[in-house]
């Protein structure tokens, strides 16, 4: 598979004056529920309808969706508000049914993504569709697998493909439900920068509170698009109540987000700066956590030192590492002098981290 300005025709071909914009409730739950949501959305920068009709859940027992009655629901939305929609599909007897009940756009999880297996009998049972197919990011940070479930589509001949950045699983509490790794989407923005890549702030969140922060980042990398999990009471929402918002906050978001428009020369440069500085922003973010967890680890050095009486300082091991980080600068570019200095801050920092845990 090679990058081609083809891939962004169906994209191209909405004539959007804003990012594409997937919205609607995490699971249908009701017929109630599903059309009372699309009716509050139908007049907004809303594209898609979205409504999870079957729920893959980590553990049995949990609601796992409606199941085909909610494509019903869904076809009705159509009908009622001449929203197109949209839905997960994770095997054969999912695509048959969506396809049979005409939804527009299908994506497939992170859960299914992960697995070459799953991916091949989706491609297989979609071969030749006209339908919008979009691949979210497996739950492992693996680009090549990602890439790969797409291939398996796009050797298919399913030509309308996307990709959609939900972040990625860790065993580690961070502020986020799912890391974004946004170093790993902007990698793939560099391999198929004409691949559509729409970003989904609830999944990376898992806080309502977050989503229009993440989707800032996301449309300052160049995102094409959002999709956000949104129910009119997302409280008592049956799946994900903690990552979903009203239609009122949704509309507000879209309001609210600064969203770059292409017009001349000038303001592409304006924009390219403006992704550079982005990603700087996100690395810089990415080098506060790294620091934080390495200050943690001092925090425990200094613990076992207090606790066996030893002294803070150790020449010999400060004077190995220095000359190791300087070598292995070397080798990404960065000079002696800088490595020096931002080594000895680093070094300082955690002996004072050291020093307040033996002296506290």
């Amino acid at each position: 598979m090679e990058n081609s300005k083809q891939m962004r025709t169906w994209l191209d071909d909405m004539q959007l004056d804003h990012p594409l914009v997937i919205a609607g409730p995490c699971s249908a739950e009701t017929e109630e529920q599903v059309l009372k949501i699309a009716h509050e959305l139908k007049d907004s920068d809303v594209n898609y309808f979205r409504a999870g009709i079957w729920k893959p859940r980590t553990r049995p027992g949990m609601f796992e969706g409606v199941g085909a009655i909610g494509l019903k629901w869904l076809k009705k939305v159509k009908e009622e508000t001449g929203m197109k929609t949209a839905t997960e599909v994770a095997n054969k007897a999912h695509v048959d049914l969506a396809l049979e009940h005409d939804v527009d756009l299908l994506w497939i999880g992170a859960r299914s993504t992960v697995s070459p297996f799953i991916m091949q009998e989706i491609a297989d049972a979609l071969e030749g569709t006209d339908k919008i197919v979009l691949v979210k990011n497996p739950i492992n940070p693996d680009l090549s697998l990602w890439l790969g479930g797409i291939e398996r589509l796009y050797t298919a001949n399913i030509k309308n493909l996307g990709a959609i950045h939900r972040g990625f699983s860790t065993y580690e509490k961070t502020k986020y439900r799912n890391i974004p790794e946004w170093q790993l989407a902007i990698e793939f923005q560099n391999r198929f920068p004409d691949l559509p890549l729409i970003n989904d702030p609830s999944h990376i969140t898992g806080k309502r509170d977050m989503i229009f922060d993440v989707s800032q980042t996301a449309l300052d990398l160049n995102f094409d698009g959002l999709m956000i999990e949104t129910h009119f009471d997302p409280d008592n929402a049956w799946s994900d109540a903690a990552q979903q918002v009203t239609p009122t906050v949704l509309k507000q978001i879209m309001r609210d987000l600064k969203i770059r428009k292409e017009t001349d020369s000038e303001e592409d440069f304006t924009k390219d700066l403006s992704n550079l500085r982005a990603q700087i922003d996100v690395i810089d973010n990415q080098l506060l956590d790294i620091l934080g967890k390495r200050m943690k680890t001092s925090d425990s050095i200094g613990a076992l030192k207090k606790e066996r009486n030893v002294a803070v300082l150790q020449s010999t091991r400060w004077n190995e590492i220095l000359g190791k980080m300087i070598l292995e600068g070397e080798t990404r570019g960065l000079s002696e002098e800088f490595v020096l200095k931002m080594f000895k801050a680093i070094h300082q920092e955690s002996i004072n981290h050291q020093e307040k845990i033996i002296n506290g």
